[in-house]
């Protein structure tokens, strides 16, 4: 037996870690945290220890799928493509284009050839029903960015490494290694800047593993960020210490500032905050003189009703007191490979769904609609459905409306290579290769990076003649849908073109002899060069902004909720709801917990342990109730990504250890009425005892 060691990527989170795969007759034996690699440093999680997992999964589709009356039926590629054009075509042929809709997951961005490769066909569909994972997780940080600062995706990066005062709200990156900043080994960077003096401050309604690590933890009512980001803007500008030194020359709006935040001082916001107005004015303080600061919020922030708003008063916070695009604050990457210059800058409002007249942002429409866009008859209803490595059923908002609105459509194709809780309603399953069978290369978040770095991963097995990659199946369904014949580009040449024109020329065979990655350095100025707005100019105040202060203001004249509120919670060992058919992440005791603070339990004459039902406007289920100081009173917790339990899937494992979903209780209603991003926090939930 011959071993060999790989050094890879790992696909499987925005952290970008590096791996050291030890293969053996053709199987993965081991994979460790690569000690080299230059952006984590021998970090890794138990999600990438699991990645040959998935490789050798018996459950992992590796041929189409058809759906008949009788049961699934193996079919050949050529015989599959020829079929999901034909039904695409009638359908659309019968009710128009917009008949038609496409869903694309998370997985989708880390993914070299779907990245790469799946606009053709996305086009080719020529709908406008058009839907994917952003608008339930980041959809707030594109639409802020791009009113500020002229593109979607000119997103600033906390300079971790540099920093001497990092501000989070709805943020735990010790779980996540990052999102919107990937930053592997994070909990060494962290507690590197407490060791060269620096503080950590983190608000949250959960004392997450983060929050554990920082020097101040702040209980937080969920959907009330805005207030306190607003409170400590107005402190701010009202004391006389806001700076935006070299930030002033290109900066429109800084005028007009301090009467837009007049009323929320931070004895306004206290009570309905949770916050002490002394911990507010005292933050402020030490943010505005620090040498260098950075304020950073994440999911827990976007996915609330005033989602956008708080990114918005993220962004001002960090440019009133200079610290965007300087060392140590919030700055703009410069990737070997530019999207940026290439993508779409983003629209807004150039359509809207039918139903509830929810606007389209850079050519998505909110994913909390889908359902109703779905079920409601009339001219432009949707009939079939495209799902690209996503799985909605258990992602997106009241996840059984979307279950019966899915058993109801004419067609439905899935590109997945697992046949799970979404998928078991499609007509045809098109399983593409695993990650381990095609290159890769971060062409997303190499944009977010704490460091700039350059790394590609060949890949390490090849596919089997039956089976076909990504950007195979794509290019294959565009030419048919398009009835253009022609060459199917794979992802690599795109990638080096993409490489030899960007800031640093790199050739792709150079890279390709660096397989722990070539540094590139600490992030630098960009400003004002790199803003894509028309007058060079950061727009400060967008109007439809600054107008949704009204709308949080509103806040302050309610009184504090007593009324139970749910918020959800990332895990170490789960991504989504996509990994957990590996044994060695879903053994041990029960992950799919209620948390609950003791005096809330006792309240409800609740115990540790027991079956409790939680109800939502849309639906209830049943977990085991975990009884944890670690939470807020008044809030409670379930993980996202579980709820293994419909009929008529392949995951084994996972259907072992089922637990429920979340999206079982959010509400397709709830919404931030400025993005549509699905407001999956704050839902107001009953807890009682299991009948």
């Amino acid at each position: 037996m011959t071993e060999q060691i790989h050094y890879r990527t790992c696909p499987l989170c925005e952290a970008m870690c590096g791996l050291a795969i030890t293969v053996a007759d053709g199987a993965v034996k081991q994979i460790r945290g690569d000690q080299a690699d230059l952006l984590s440093r021998g970090h890794i999680c138990p999600k990438g220890s699991a990645l040959g997992d998935i490789h050798h999964d018996p459950d992992r589709l590796r041929q189409p799928l058809q759906r008949r009356a009788d049961g699934w039926h193996a079919i050949g590629w050529d015989e599959a493509f020829d079929y999901a054009a034909s039904q695409l075509k009638q359908l659309q042929e019968r009710y128009g284009p917009d008949s038609i809709a496409i869903y694309q997951g998370n997985p989708s961005v880390h993914n070299l050839g779907t990245a790469l490769g799946a606009g053709a066909f996305v086009r080719s569909l020529r709908t406008k029903n058009r839907f994917s994972a952003s608008s339930v997780d980041q959809l707030p940080h594109q639409l802020v960015v791009y009113h500020m600062y002229g593109h979607q995706l000119m997103l600033p990066i906390p300079d971790l490494d540099r920093t001497q005062f990092l501000l989070m709200f709805g943020a735990n990156p010790a779980v996540s290694n990052g999102s919107i900043m990937s930053a592997p080994d994070i909990k060494r960077r962290l507690k590197a800047i407490q060791q060269r003096g620096g503080q950590i401050v983190v608000f949250d309604p959960r004392q997450t593993e983060t929050a554990q690590l920082a020097d101040q933890h702040y209980f937080i009512q969920p959907g009330s960020d805005g207030l306190v980001l607003a409170a400590l803007i107005h402190t701010i500008l009202k004391e006389g210490w806001a700076n935006p030194a070299r930030l002033a020359g290109f900066t429109h709006g800084l005028d007009e500032l301090e009467s837009l935040f007049e009323r929320f001082s931070p004895d306004a916001v206290a009570a309905i905050s949770g916050v002490a107005a002394s911990t507010i004015l005292q933050l402020a303080h030490d943010f505005a003189h620090a040498s260098s600061a950075v304020c950073y919020g994440r999911i827990g922030v976007s996915i609330q009703q005033f989602g956008t708003l708080s990114q918005w008063l993220i962004q001002l916070l960090n440019i009133i007191t200079g610290n965007l695009d300087r060392e140590g604050g919030s700055m703009f990457t410069t990737p070997a490979f530019d999207t940026l210059p290439l993508g779409s800058k983003g629209n807004v409002g150039r359509w809207h769904t039918r139903v509830r007249n929810l606007p389209e942002f850079a050519g998505e429409l909110p994913s909390a609609a889908m359902a109703e866009e779905i079920l409601t008859p009339g001219e432009g209803q949707i009939r079939g459905l495209i799902t690209s490595a996503g799985n909605p059923v258990l992602s997106t908002p009241n996840g059984q409306q979307l279950d019966r609105a899915l058993a109801g459509l004419e067609f439905m194709l899935s590109i997945d290579f697992y046949l799970n809780e979404t998928t078991r309603h499609a007509h045809l399953i098109l399983p593409p290769s695993s990650p381990l069978e095609h290159d890769h290369y971060d062409v997303l978040f190499h944009n977010l990076a704490i460091r700039n770095t350059a790394k590609y991963s060949p890949a390490l097995f090849e596919i089997d003649q039956n089976a076909r990659h990504d950007w195979q199946i794509f290019g294959e369904l565009t030419q048919r849908m398009s009835e253009k014949e022609g060459r199917i580009f794979p992802p690599k040449a795109m990638l080096e073109r993409g490489l030899r024109s960007g800031p640093y020329a790199i050739q792709l065979s150079e890279l390709a002899q660096h397989p722990h990655g070539i540094d590139l350095g600490p992030l630098q100025p960009r400003l004002p060069e790199r803003l894509f707005t028309d007058d060079k100019q950061i727009q400060l105040i967008p109007p439809v902004l600054a107008n949704d202060l009204e709308r949080l203001a509103e806040l302050l004249q309610q009184a504090p909720s007593k009324q139970l509120r749910l918020i959800s919670r990332r895990q170490l060992r789960s991504n989504n709801s996509w990994m957990h058919n590996s044994q060695r992440l879903v053994k041990g005791d029960d992950r799919c917990t209620l948390q609950m603070h003791p005096d809330d339990a006792e309240q409800r004459h609740l115990q540790h342990g027991q079956s409790v039902k939680i109800s939502s406007r849309v639906g209830s289920i049943e977990a085991g109730l975990e009884i944890n100081q670690a939470m807020m009173p008044g809030v409670v917790s379930l993980p996202h990504g579980w709820g293994h339990c419909y009929p008529d899937t392949k995951l084994q494992i996972a259907q072992a250890h089922p637990g429920s979903s979340i999206n079982d209780l959010t509400d397709d209603q709830a919404i931030d009425p400025i993005s549509g991003n699905a407001a999956l926090n704050g839902i107001v939930v009953e807890v009682e005892a299991s009948e």
